[in-house]
């Protein structure tokens, strides 16, 4: 009876993931792997990673397209600020080149720790959001089946026949703008995460607890004025101890930070000392390599002129030399401008210095061969 009725798809194993979507979870595992605070908000499509900068918290929000990593992610900040590396238009879309150039090769993970270090080196400027601002804003979503509007604040479940379940488990509201406390000394993320990135140096956070006991020792009147009245839940959280172990910590980086640089401005002089020394051994170094590249010209000119092809080219000249002065001189006797006994002197005198040379030329010419010979016989 198969044949009536067909087995339904999700009986049958499921398919192995393609070569794009292996690439996809790859690229999830560094991003998770670089950043241990991250939120799943919706599984290999959505997270968030808390920011503390200048005691406020900026939330990161990363979005993957289906076809990631062929298409570049969508990075977007909340609340909305001013930075080079956000849009100007709404203040919460990064257009970092790093993410607008994602490529097949990029690591998620990597380009948002640049993006986060780059937000901590030049803190942004918060801009105050109206009404209509009380929610992330992260441009448009990729619809697919099962989600929710671009309208919704957060993606749901398909519905359902139960009646009232959407009632029941409705999607969490966004926590307005105005739930930031300003006034921290140094805010202290939530989760599991000990310790924390600032500023490229690893910082451990004090433990967190489930609970805290100080609640406990309040009655109803004092824990509805502290929900109620933000400057008395301040005051709670500026005297936990955990809080003040961060405050503690701050001062002691400050004071080492202080006592650092003193220390660097006591070797100033030393430093700038040696700096001069060191301009002057460079300027007799670049006045000795002068010296040098003129003597080894020196040297290459001398050692073109006295080599065997130029000496030998030099007899050839002389010999020729030789013997048209000796001709001369018998010209000269033949015209009968010159007697026989001059003749014979100056005669076999030049002639004598034309085989000479001539000789010299040859032997010359010898040592020659045989060097090319040997040369390339080894």
């Amino acid at each position: 009876m198969n044949w009536l009725f067909p087995l339904s798809k999700g009986s049958g194993p499921l398919p192995p993931l393609n070569s794009l979507q292996q690439q996809r979870q790859r690229q999830i595992e560094s991003l998770k792997a670089a950043h241990p605070s991250l939120a799943e908000i919706q599984k290999d499509v959505e997270y968030r990673i808390p920011f503390t900068v200048n005691n406020s918290t900026i939330s990161v929000n990363i979005l993957l397209p289906p076809q990631f990593p062929q298409e570049k992610p969508m990075v977007s900040v909340y609340p909305p600020v001013g930075h080079h590396l956000v849009d100007g238009n709404n203040g919460t879309i990064v257009t970092s080149p790093l993410i607008t150039n994602f490529g097949m090769h990029s690591d998620l993970g990597k380009v948002i720790q640049s993006l986060l270090d780059e937000l901590w080196k030049s803190p942004p400027a918060f801009i105050s959001s109206g009404p209509s601002a009380q929610g992330f804003h992260y441009g448009p979503r990729h619809i697919g089946p099962g989600q929710a509007p671009p309208g919704a604040p957060s993606p749901t479940p398909a519905p359902t026949p139960h009646a009232g379940s959407d009632a029941v488990h409705g999607p969490p509201q966004t926590p307005p703008p105005s739930g930031f406390i300003p006034d921290l000394p140094m805010p202290v993320p939530t989760g599991d995460l000990q310790v924390s990135r600032l500023n490229g140096h690893l910082y451990k956070m004090p433990e967190i607890p489930e609970a805290f006991p100080e609640l406990c020792d309040k009655n109803l009147t004092q824990l509805s004025d502290m929900s109620e009245n933000e400057d008395v839940l301040i005051e709670f959280f500026v005297s936990l101890p955990q809080l003040k172990q961060v405050a503690n910590d701050k001062e002691d980086l400050i004071t080492s930070i202080v006592n650092m640089a003193k220390k660097n401005l006591q070797i100033e002089p030393q430093l700038e000392g040696k700096r001069q020394e060191m301009l002057c051994k460079y300027e007799q170094l670049t006045q000795m390599k002068s010296t040098f590249e003129t003597k080894m010209q020196r040297q290459h000119e001398l050692s073109e002129s006295c080599s065997l092809s130029t000496l030998q080219a030099r007899l050839k000249v002389a010999a020729h030399q030789a013997e048209e002065e000796s001709e001369e001189t018998a010209e000269n006797f033949l015209e009968g401008r010159t007697d026989i006994d001059e003749f014979l002197s100056s005669f076999m005198d030049k002639r004598t210095l034309c085989h000479s040379r001539r000789a010299k030329e040859e032997k010359l010419q010898q040592s020659i061969n045989t060097l090319g010979q040997f040369s390339s016989s080894h």
